[in-house]
């Protein structure tokens, strides 16, 4: 056989081969699709404070230092202020001398009432008492009346003013606000501090912890309150944790388009510190069905990216737009529906108007 005839034949052979070949059809499927997505987030103390001197007065002793951990109400600094402590001398001295001033003009009413009554007693016999002295022992009791009522006040204030410089003298004492660790010391023995005065100490709760992520704005529709999400940190990078979404903003912000979501995390090891920078795993889910069909049904070409599909048993091309890959399916939009009959294995040899033949 000749060479000329040898390759025409072969031709027809693989056109016949190709032709008898079957092409597999499947339907573009409609669920809902869901991604994880890497987002860079901050751990936080869940609580942090600076303390500071509410008094002026000087640092007499530091009872805690860096990475001390400290429970409710535990001494940590105390101060000595000697000017403070002989103004509580001095309002107790005027409590004391008020309330004198008040029990004495409380007997002065008890006496002139205890007056009034007997000549109002004596009045009732005729003669016996002028009437100007009825009028005159009224007078005295409204008198002493109005006199233990400004000393009442008196002695109040005064009480109230002692009661304020003993809250003062209370601030010397310097006590932890919550549990939690002493994260840095600034001060020692013998500083003057005061209210305007630096930090003396922070002190952070590190035992629960809060992971502010940015989450973008196209994924913000699948933020859900109560949510567990899992992150790794670079310190221990083959360690996953978990935190579940605790407080979102509702509100983006203006410059990165991102919503502040916080994650609350138990750290009951302490293996995680604030200032670490998390790889949070966000689920970004879809907020509605979308259409997904196989990797291998998009076919992409220089001029177009398209899938084929059976209409009336013959080849048609149907421009698509690929979006999340999820496994072997893959996202498209574009003019297709849930359940049209597609190539499964596509090229672009498939010519339009092509017989398709379903398996």
């Amino acid at each position: 056989m000749t060479r000329n005839v040898l390759i025409p034949l072969l031709c027809l052979i693989a056109i016949i081969s190709t032709s008898a070949q079957s092409i597999e059809l499947v339907p573009v499927a409609s669920r809902m699709l869901t991604r994880t997505v890497d987002l860079p987030g901050e751990i936080q103390a869940f609580q942090q404070v600076s303390i500071v001197a509410r008094v002026a007065g000087y640092v007499e002793r530091v009872l805690v230092d860096r990475g001390s951990r400290v429970t409710h109400g535990q001494l940590l600094i105390e101060l000595s202020a000697p000017e403070l402590v002989a103004a509580v001398a001095q309002a107790e001295s005027k409590a004391q001398a008020a309330e004198a001033d008040r029990v004495q003009a409380q007997a002065s009413l008890e006496a002139v009432t205890s007056t009034y009554e007997r000549t109002k007693q004596a009045a009732q016999t005729p003669g016996a008492v002028a009437g100007n002295e009825l009028v005159l022992a009224e007078k005295q009791v409204d008198a002493a009346k109005a006199l233990l009522t400004a000393r009442e006040q008196s002695s109040r204030a005064a009480a109230a003013e002692l009661r304020a410089q003993r809250d003062l003298q209370t601030y010397l004492r310097i006590t932890a606000a919550f549990d939690g660790m002493i994260t840095d010391r600034l001060v020692h023995p013998g500083a003057l501090v005061g209210p305007s005065a630096t930090p003396l100490l922070v002190l952070q709760q590190l035992s629960r912890l809060r992971i502010v992520v940015a989450v973008p704005e196209q994924d913000s529709g699948s933020v859900a309150a109560g949510t567990n999400v899992t992150f790794i940190v670079p310190a221990f990078p083959n360690r996953s944790y978990t935190g579940k979404v605790a407080r979102i903003a509702h509100a983006l912000d203006a410059k990165t388009r991102t919503m502040a979501v916080e994650l609350d995390v138990t750290n009951g090891d302490g293996t995680l510190a604030p200032g670490m920078y998390p790889s949070v795993k966000w689920p970004a889910a879809r907020s509605q069905a979308s259409l997904v069909v196989p990797r291998t049904s998009v076919v992409t070409t220089a001029e177009r990216t398209f899938v084929i599909r059976a209409r009336s048993g013959r080849a048609e091309w149907v421009d698509v737009r690929k979006g999340v890959a999820d496994g072997d399916s893959v996202e498209v939009t574009g003019d297709v529906r849930a359940g049209d009959q597609i190539v499964r294995r596509a090229t672009d040899e498939i010519r339009p108007g092509t017989s398709l033949g379903a398996k």
